[in-house]
Parts: C-alpha cells; structure tokens; sequence
C-alpha cells in the first residue's frame, strides 16, 4: 500500500498546479475577448473567444474550490519508520517476484539469510546440512512421481519445521550464552536432539529417494538410446560396404 501522506501531498501539488494554469488561461481567453469584442456588435468568433473564457473561468474556479477543500482536509499522519521500510520492502519483493527469474532469486536471498542468521551457533552446522539435503531433493522432484509424491509433500512440510526448529535452538543458545541456566541448558539439548535425528532422518529420506529415481530409470534390458544408436551403426555399416563393393572394379571371368 501506498504512502497515504505522499499521496495527500501529490494530489495537492496537482490542484495547485491545475488551478494556476486554468487561472492564467482564463486570463489570457478573457483579455482578448475583452479586446477583440467590438461594440457594434457580437458575431459568431466573438462568441466562441466569449464562451472559450467563461469555460475557462468556470473550471479555474472549481479547481480553487478543490483546492481549498482538500487543503483544510487534515493531512494523514506520517509512517512509523519501520512501517515504512516494511511497505518498501514488501513493494521491492513484489517487484521483484514479477520478474522471470524472482521467485529463485528471493528464495536464494531467504537462504543466504537464515544461514547468518545462525552463525556461530550449534544449529547452523544441522541447518546446512538440511540444505544441502533439500537442494538434492529438489534437483529430483520433478521424477518423484506417482507413489513417490506423497513423501515429498512430507518432506516439504519436515523442511519449514525443522528449518524452524534450527531457528530455536539457536536463539536459546544466545540466550544461555548471556545468562547460563540449568533447565534452559536442558531444553537446549533437547531441541537440538531433536534438530539432528531430524536432519538425519531427511537425509535418508534423500538417499532414499535417489535409490527410487535410480530404479525407475533404470531399464531390464538395453536402454532404448543405446539400442537404436547400435542399428543406426549396423545401418551405417551395411550402407558403407555397399558403396564399396559398387565402387570396386570387377575382373570378367574368362570362358573357355
């Protein structure tokens, strides 16, 4: 959404600009139907310079109007700072997701972000893993068809949570770095516990579903590739040995 002071503001500078022209044309149309009006008289010119200057006073006088109607209206409050950069952002990504190329540029940017967001913690060591998991498994979710497709739609939903979890762990490591605990320091081996068996566990989902697209591409006999290239070479053998015994000259046999 749009900055509704700057807009306020606009729309006055606009008014303003409005008035003052018609104001001067008015002026101008009304000066040189007072000079050109002769006093014998009106013809049909005289007319059109005459209702030409009442047209422009009129609407000179209703832009003033609007003017000082819209200046005695209050103007909207200025943006909070951060509200303000906030609605820039969200405008910069929105333009951004236009483009062809956005949306993987953004989610690069997420990435690269999350991952200094945990540097320096135990959690980051996990979260990178977790990444380079997720990258391979998403090269390969474009074969993970048919019986597959339910485990990626897990794997997809295991990824926002434990990425989540990482972010927690984290924050109460910093936490335990500025006041030790001795319950807090529980839950944070718990939770990263949780955050390494989950790693884990996504990374053997990972090999497993390599082995499937493995299994699924691969053939009981020949690949179909290899077959037709191999009778495109007997082809090619065939037709070359042709064109040799053609070209190669016969000795007539004699009859006795």
């Amino acid at each position: 959404m749009a900055d509704e002071r700057a807009q306020y503001f606009r729309r006055l500078r606009r008014l303003r600009r409005s008035a003052r022209r018609w104001s001067v044309l008015a002026g101008g149309l009304g000066g040189a139907t007072a000079v050109l009006t002769p006093y014998a008289g009106i013809g049909l010119p005289d007319a059109i310079w005459a209702g030409a200057a009442g047209s422009a006073i009129a609407v000179a006088a209703w832009r003033w109007a609007d003017l000082r109607a819209l200046a005695a209206t209050p103007a909207p409050p200025a943006l909070d700072p951060a509200e303000a950069a906030a609605r820039s952002r969200a405008r910069l990504v929105a333009a951004v997701e236009r483009l062809p190329v956005g949306p993987g540029v953004l989610a690069e940017v997420r990435r690269v972000r999350s991952r200094l967001a945990l540097r320096g913690t135990t959690a980051a060591q996990a979260w990178a893993r977790l990444d380079r998991a997720a990258s391979t498994l998403d090269g390969m979710s474009g074969r993970l068809t048919g019986l597959a497709e339910p485990a990626v739609r897990e794997a997809v939903e295991a990824d926002r949570s434990l990425r989540d979890l990482a972010a927690r762990v984290a924050s109460v490591e910093r936490a335990l770095k500025l006041a030790p605990n001795e319950p807090l320091a529980e839950v944070h081996g718990t939770l990263a516990g949780q955050l390494e068996s989950g790693v884990s566990a996504y990374e053997r989902l990972v090999v497993a579903a390599a082995g499937y697209v493995a299994e699924d591409a691969r053939p009981t006999t020949e690949h179909p590739a290899a077959a037709r290239l191999t009778e495109a070479t007997d082809l090619l053998h065939g037709v070359a040995s042709a064109l040799a015994e053609l070209r190669t000259p016969h000795t007539p046999v004699a009859r006795g």
